[in-house]
């Protein structure tokens, strides 16, 4: 993704391009979006334990001024979030962290289809100037090693592809253990979330960090 800066004059404001990423002042509150599906939306857990409002404390623990809202929807698809990503994510988002795949992956989806509605979505983003942060997901090794493979290779590809800050699998540390997961095995419990977010947190910093320096 392309990212952005701490100072511009109120010309060169003026002046940037479709496309191009706007300025964030060092000092203003960041304003992030959690765009994915049930995984980040909380399912079944009250919205102080979902994984935005999780996120969003933790920053502020690190001395970080940004709020995080919550797009998640339970059982979105990557192709559902293409359809609503224009009006998910409103104007004035300086960043947005993609979660999308999990359900693609459970509904045996072809991985051509994920990656072809992850990389519009990033598109889409990019046109409006807003930078990604692609949190990635592995897919279930019961599906063969060729299904595996070309759905694992999606993040990767899509970031190095579009220059977005990846966090490799989304469900890293809590994957397979009852003590992270509600009874269905599938979704985060409250120690899970707190465990994705302990995880995922250095990836932000990394990303709130290229967003507040990079100059248009």
């Amino acid at each position: 993704m392309a990212l952005f800066a701490a100072l511009v004059t109120t010309l060169s404001v003026a002046l940037v391009l479709p496309g191009a990423v706007r300025a964030a002042p060092a000092g203003r509150t960041l304003n992030l979006v959690a765009f994915g599906d049930s995984l980040s939306a909380g399912y079944r857990l009250p919205a102080s334990a979902a994984f935005p409002a999780v996120l969003e404390r933790a920053l502020t623990a690190k001395g970080h001024a940004v709020s995080v809202a919550n797009a998640g929807v339970s059982g979105d698809t990557a192709t559902g979030g293409l359809d609503r990503v224009d009006w998910s994510v409103p104007d004035g988002t300086d960043g947005v962290i993609l979660e999308l795949g999990a359900n693609d992956m459970l509904r045996g989806t072809d991985p051509a289809v994920t990656r072809k509605a992850l990389e519009a979505i990033v598109t889409r983003l990019k046109a409006r100037g807003i930078p990604v942060l692609l949190a990635g997901m592995h897919a279930s090794r019961n599906l063969g090693p060729d299904y595996t493979a070309r759905f694992d290779a999606i993040f990767p590809d899509l970031a190095k592809a579009h220059d977005l800050v990846l966090y490799p699998f989304f469900l890293n540390g809590i994957v397979g253990d009852r003590t992270f997961n509600l009874e269905d095995g599938l979704h985060p419990n409250t120690k899970g979330v707190e465990t994705i977010v302990a995880g995922i947190l250095p990836t932000v910093e990394t990303f709130i960090d290229r967003i507040r320096s990079r100059v248009p």
